[in-house]
């Protein structure tokens, strides 16, 4: 018996916040035959998965612990849209643009649950301010860009702006280093943070584990290639 399964339909369910007895009716079983599936205690045939994986609209694939992607088709390199062959092609672009979207988000909902663990008021505060400026310079830097907008529309003069973010995010990353150390400040008590293995995000975070591995690969691909581009 695929032990995956019964975990993942569990949580697919549970994520959406279904009961099994609506899920059940949707999928044309009664609920104790689905509760027994939920719990491993009975092994559901090739048509039910199938079922499973057309209501969930995932892959088969992902039901059986075959892959982390929960997608029903699998984006390559080659998916992916070349503006060099069609700079026009909007529903290219915003095809990119989704992906990168869901990656962010599902990586970010591992990060605040993670510091939301630690139960640190300022370890939360902090992580949540460094994506805030983030977001704050990112957004900046596209409104400012044809240089037709009202700067009026900030409270922080145009000309200062790109220096304090970029400071501001240096000072939040030392502080939730800090913090995440468990280094005592005033009186606080020592962080206490799970232990971040592999093993652990697997398990904790079967469906969104796929996005922070791409995430994390993506940046580190990066990195690289500026390290070599910057040896030259």
């Amino acid at each position: 018996m695929n032990t995956n399964f019964p975990r993942t339909i569990s949580l697919l369910r549970k994520e959406k916040g279904l009961s099994q007895r609506s899920v059940a009716k949707e999928l044309g079983v009664s609920q104790a035959v689905l509760s027994h599936y939920e719990n491993g205690l009975r092994e559901p045939g090739l048509d039910f998965v199938a079922r499973v994986a057309d209501y969930y609209k995932v892959s088969t694939d992902f039901l059986l612990g075959r892959t982390m992607s929960r997608e029903d088709y699998t984006i390559t390199a080659e998916d992916l849209p070349d503006s060099s062959e069609d700079k026009d092609n909007v529903l290219r672009g915003s095809m990119m643009a989704t992906l990168n979207k869901k990656l962010i988000i599902n990586s970010l909902s591992i990060i605040f649950d993670i510091v939301g663990k630690s139960k640190n008021k300022k370890l939360i505060t902090d992580t949540a301010a460094f994506f805030n400026v983030a977001v704050y310079k990112v957004f900046r830097t596209l409104y400012a860009a044809k240089g037709k907008n009202d700067e009026k529309f900030f409270s922080v003069n145009e000309n200062l702006w790109p220096e304090l973010t970029n400071a501001e995010l240096s000072l939040s990353a030392m502080s939730i280093k800090r913090e995440a150390e468990g280094i005592e400040a005033e009186g606080e008590s020592v962080t206490e943070l799970p232990e971040l293995s592999q093993e652990y995000i697997a398990k904790e975070y079967p469906v969104l584990m796929q996005s922070l591995l791409s995430v994390l690969q993506n940046v580190g691909k990066g990195l690289a290639a500026r390290m070599e581009a910057l040896k030259k």
